[in-house]
């Protein structure tokens, strides 16, 4: 089957685009903040109920990259990529069960106050804060703004690299007027359309390629495995790696990295900030863990049915890395005659997906701009009023995001996987153990602190050119060169634990008084933070 779609089909997805990205425009002018409130516009004043909230959640949580990446590593190599995907949903169960309390009672409105809490004066932290959440987040909002003219181009049927410049132009402008205009609210309704949009067409999608293999999964699988190229290496562990030095260490480094880094994301994160109570919060979570495991059921379906009815080198031929098998598969249940309600069920596929990049990006972009007004600027100011603070809030979003897509449009062309992977590891081995310690270790200090904020992510800056990713691989971002000399696919293996020892070499250095002065600070919050009996304002 070809994997181009049909006229109908695109005409009816450049309809449903324009007509999302009109309905999301004028949501955000609705809900956005009327007054010069930061707690509406940081917060939306706690208003969402948990469901929402949740919802909300696992829209941030789950961004273009998850679905169109993850979903073709499921399709082209199988058992790897449902580990993957697993550990993805494991990454958000880790957060509501150690962090996502202590994050919401020691926070207020960005990373910055959960860090800098127990540590009055903390300006340094709070900028060094702010400067890794732009090193964290920019990464991936460039393979989403990238991904949006070749994905655009890929459903709607055009190649012209003015056109896919021209898409990631218009629409990171619309991402940057969802964060400007609609603030926390205004986003959050957006990541709850997105959501429910994905969730909804990938069932039907799910429940239609499971009807084609008799509602038997086993069906499902062997037909996969058949048509994969690799025969029963597609069902068994290794597949991804193997052509790795280590492919067994390899992989424990990759799915550490992601379990670990991807939920301690700040656009994430800053989402615990809009519960109004612990028990709130906690309500939230489960929402939100139910729903990535839900589309984790829903990936791998599909990926599994893109394999299956289509096989390996059609995939690999529509993209190398199989980034387009979610939509492959969801056209190809169809088969070759396509009715109108089937058109109309693959229009709201690929409407969800374009939501997804919209919602995704404006997220990452609040993150970034809550951050740098709140954290940066504010902080300079003792007493910042809060129509200048919301002010700055907007103009950094600008700030943040039209180098962004000035940058998207530089290197659409390149192979973008590296950057996912360096936003990743800079979650896991620089902000999650700043959490850790900032959370839960009594004697930790700001010089060890920042010792974990700076060395995690120097050592991730450093590792990471020297991995395949970059060079010595077909796939890797210069294919033709081969500079790698770690050969691993991602850093956390080694960057994560020098990230925490980084945070205690620190802390030690700090001399014991300071340690103690630190252990009394932090037993003064210690209730606030671990229990939340009171909501502390700093």
């Amino acid at each position: 089957m070809s994997p181009r779609f049909g006229e109908s089909a695109q005409t009816m997805s450049l309809v449903g685009f324009s007509a999302v990205a009109t309905i999301t425009l004028l949501l955000c002018v609705m809900t956005g903040p009327d007054r010069d409130d930061l707690d509406e516009f940081y917060t939306g004043y706690g208003s969402l109920s948990p469901l929402r909230n949740g919802l909300a959640i696992a829209g941030d949580y789950i961004s273009a990259a998850t679905v169109l990446g993850t979903g073709g590593v499921i399709a082209l190599f199988g058992h790897d990529g449902i580990v993957l995907a697993l550990s993805t949903a494991l990454s958000l169960m880790l957060l509501m069960f150690l962090l996502a309390e202590p994050l919401r009672n020691a926070g207020r409105f960005t990373m910055g106050d959960a860090l800098a809490r127990r540590m009055p004066g903390g300006r340094a932290v709070r900028v060094t804060a702010s400067v890794i959440t732009l090193a964290a987040l920019l990464p991936l909002m460039l393979v989403q703004l990238a991904g949006t003219g070749q994905l655009m181009g890929f459903i709607l049927g055009f190649s012209g690299e003015s056109l896919q410049t021209g898409c990631i132009v218009g629409v990171g402008a619309l991402m940057i007027s969802y964060a400007a205009i609609g603030g926390m609210k205004g986003t959050a309704l957006i990541q709850i359309l997105k959501i429910v949009l994905l969730l909804g067409s990938g069932l039907v999608v799910a429940a239609l390629i499971l009807r084609r293999f008799g509602w038997d999964p086993g069906a499902l699988f062997d037909a996969a495995a058949a048509n994969s190229g690799t025969g029963d290496a597609f069902l068994t562990s290794g597949l991804q790696f193997a052509g790795g030095a280590s492919p067994g260490i390899d992989m424990i480094s990759s799915h550490l990295t992601v379990v670990l880094g991807g939920a301690c994301l700040p656009h994430v994160t800053m989402r615990m900030y809009t519960a109004s109570s612990a028990p709130q919060v906690r309500r939230s979570m489960s929402w939100a863990v139910s729903g990535v495991a839900l589309f984790v059921l829903v990936i791998t379906v599909v990926g599994f049915g893109a394999t299956a009815l289509l096989g390996r080198a059609a995939i690999t031929e529509a993209d190398p890395r199989g980034n387009t098998a979610y939509l492959l598969g969801s056209r190809a249940v169809f088969g070759a005659e396509v009715s109108t309600a089937e058109t109309v069920l693959f229009t709201t596929v690929t409407t969800a997906i374009f939501l997804t990049v919209l919602a995704s990006v404006a997220g990452m972009i609040l993150a970034c701009a809550n951050s740098l007004a709140h954290d940066v600027f504010a902080a300079r100011v003792r007493a910042m009023s809060p129509r200048h603070e919301m002010l700055l809030a907007r103009l950094s979003a600008v700030a943040v995001g039209v180098p962004a897509i000035l940058l998207a449009t530089l290197v659409q062309h390149h192979s973008l996987h590296p950057l996912i992977t360096l936003s990743f590891c800079l979650g896991a081995s620089a902000i999650a153990p700043a959490l850790v310690y900032s959370l839960f270790w009594r004697r930790s200090t700001r010089t060890g602190l920042l010792a974990t904020l700076i060395g995690g992510t120097l050592c991730v800056l450093v590792l990471m050119p020297g991995t395949n990713l970059v060079s010595g691989s077909p796939v890797a971002a210069f294919p033709d060169a081969d500079f790698n000399w770690f050969p691993f696919t991602t850093t956390g293996l080694l960057s994560i634990p020098v990230g925490f020892l980084c945070g205690w070499l620190g802390t030690v250095a700090s001399g014991r008084a300071r340690a103690e002065e630190q252990r009394r600070q932090y037993e003064a919050v210690e209730g606030w933070i671990l229990a939340g009996a009171v909501r502390r304002r700093p």
